[in-house]
């Protein structure tokens, strides 16, 4: 049996995962999709240091609305965990974890890319998961409309999945459902699981912006309006708009 085919079984048979959840659009609409295919969906936060620290409260507050517009599936909420990773953020010291212009590097990456981000992260989930019993890591990471980090794509996840299942000799499957998804595909997809409802609440209540500004309110949430995140955001909204 290929890595392939042990992965897809332990994501068919499984019934409960862990949902890397972060409070912004992408990993809102990721755990309402877990939480529509498991029966047990569990969270887990990370804090770096990031600079849009806001994200950290408004993940609260995602959780707690998402059982209140979902309540069919409420009850498969199960507890969130927060990891430590300060540490893990001073290294990069990148315009994501510091007071600094966000622009493009000599590698032509924006300086909000944390080197490793995703991999640490994973790494903490997938220790996290074993030791809650958890068989699926859940993921927004897209290769789509991104920002160009080269570990959102599906080769480095693909590399992770393998990783991860040979170090923890067990099947390790990492989920990305909005791999392939734009970002007005990934609005659409909210608006399928939780209709008007879900829709609302990742407006209202989710986090993006880069800089953190939670002033200003436009039609598809808060932010700065002219941070890569921002301008990602705003353009899925106004492109899902348009296919309604």
């Amino acid at each position: 049996m290929t890595d392939t085919q042990i992965l897809t079984l332990a994501t068919d048979t499984a019934h409960d995962a862990l949902v890397l959840f972060s409070g912004g659009q992408d990993s809102a609409t990721c755990l309402a999709w877990a939480l529509e295919r498991y029966e047990r969906v569990e969270t887990v936060g990370f804090d770096y240091g990031q600079r849009h620290a806001v994200e950290m409260a408004a993940r609260l507050r995602v959780r707690d609305g998402m059982a209140k517009v979902l309540p069919q599936f409420a009850n498969r909420l199960g507890p969130d965990h927060v990891i430590d990773l300060t540490g893990f953020g001073s290294i990069g010291e990148t315009a994501m974890t510091t007071d600094r212009a966000i622009q493009v590097g000599a590698r032509g990456l924006p300086n909000t890319f944390v080197p490793g981000r995703n991999l640490v992260f994973l790494t903490c989930a997938a220790a996290l998961a074993d030791r809650r019993g958890l068989a699926v890591l859940v993921g927004g990471m897209c290769e789509t409309d991104f920002s160009g980090y080269p570990d959102c794509r599906r080769d480095t996840i693909s590399a992770m999945e393998r990783a991860l299942t040979l170090g923890l000799d067990k099947p390790s499957p990492i989920e990305t459902p909005l791999m392939y998804l734009t970002k007005a595909q990934t609005w659409d997809l909210a608006h399928g699981i939780g209709g008007d409802a879900l829709v609302e609440l990742i407006v209202e209540e989710s986090h993006t912006c880069y800089r953190g500004d939670r002033t200003h309110r436009h039609d598809w949430g808060y932010g700065c309006g002219t941070c890569p995140a921002c301008d990602l955001r705003a353009a899925g909204w106004r492109e899902w708009l348009k296919t309604r």
